[in-house]
């Protein structure tokens, strides 16, 4: 068998992301003494531990709330190869038939395609009439304007997510039959849509960390939408509203919920009575 390192697989632009759910079969847990429960919980914390020092990535850990799952991990990385090894250790790290995975979920971290071009951008400021197209004063805050964009593209192609406390995650798609069909609308309609869609979202700034993450092609639907916030009322409060915005109401078919509280391994073995 060769030892041969595997080629990485990295996206073009942005990042992996995992998201592990998996109930702890406590039966298999308590056929282990004392020592062996020990030596499985300091595995799974060198673990987490390795995989936090590895260049570019995320591990976040999550109780979920209700018994759809026990732990939750959330793991973004660059390298797909990588991914897929941590993956597979997190899973055994308890021991063999420990963790049962009961859901996964893979998904691209991405940017918009509804984004504003730079032509458009300069459309919109001219239109506001604080400063005149050609001066340098327009000049000037079209470059403010630039560094806000390459930084919100960044953020959503690199994110470096909050340590808050909630944790909601859950796929969603676009409908496509026969009277609804997102993807037979002129793009200049979708971008209109969504740019009201995200209007809603910007209320919610400072309250709600959205992360929205594409996976057409690599799971069964064509989004990962990742809620943080310090509370969850204000993750009733934005998908409630959210489901009356046009863009969803009209096209929009949501997946399973899941609830979580991110917490410290020590924190987290206690409450599973691990």
């Amino acid at each position: 068998m060769s030892d041969k390192a595997v080629d990485p697989v990295i996206p073009a632009e942005g990042w992996h992301v995992l998201h592990l759910f998996y109930k702890i079969e406590y039966g298999q847990w308590q056929l282990f003494n004392d020592a062996e429960q020990r030596r499985a919980k300091t595995a799974l914390s060198s673990l987490v531990q390795e995989i936090r020092a590895t260049p570019s990535t995320q591990l976040l850990i999550f109780s979920i709330v209700s018994p759809k799952a026990d732990i939750a991990f959330m793991l973004l990385t660059p390298d797909l190869q990588i991914a897929n090894q941590f993956e597979k250790r997190l899973s055994l790290a308890l021991g063999p038939d420990v963790l049962t995975s009961v859901y996964s979920y893979l998904s691209l971290t991405e940017s918009s395609e509804y984004t504003s071009s730079d032509e458009e951008l300069a459309a919109n400021l001219a239109a506001e009439g604080n400063v005149k197209p050609g001066t340098p004063e327009f000049g000037e805050e079209m470059e403010k304007i630039r560094a806000r964009m390459a930084k919100y593209k960044k953020d959503k192609l690199y994110p470096n997510l909050p340590d808050w406390p909630v944790f909601c995650f859950y796929p969603m798609s676009k409908r496509r039959n026969e009277t609804q069909n997102w993807y037979k609308l002129p793009f200049a309609e979708r971008k209109k849509l969504m740019s009201g869609h995200a209007r809603v979202g910007r209320k919610y700034h400072g309250k709600i960390l959205q992360l929205i993450t594409g996976s057409t092609g690599l799971d069964d639907a064509e989004w990962g939408v990742t809620l943080f916030a310090h509370d969850t009322f204000h993750i009733k409060e934005i998908v409630y509203e959210m489901r009356f915005d046009p863009v969803t109401a009209d096209y929009g078919d949501f997946g399973e919920f899941y609830i979580g509280l991110r917490v410290p391994l020590d924190d987290l073995f206690r409450r599973m009575q691990l």
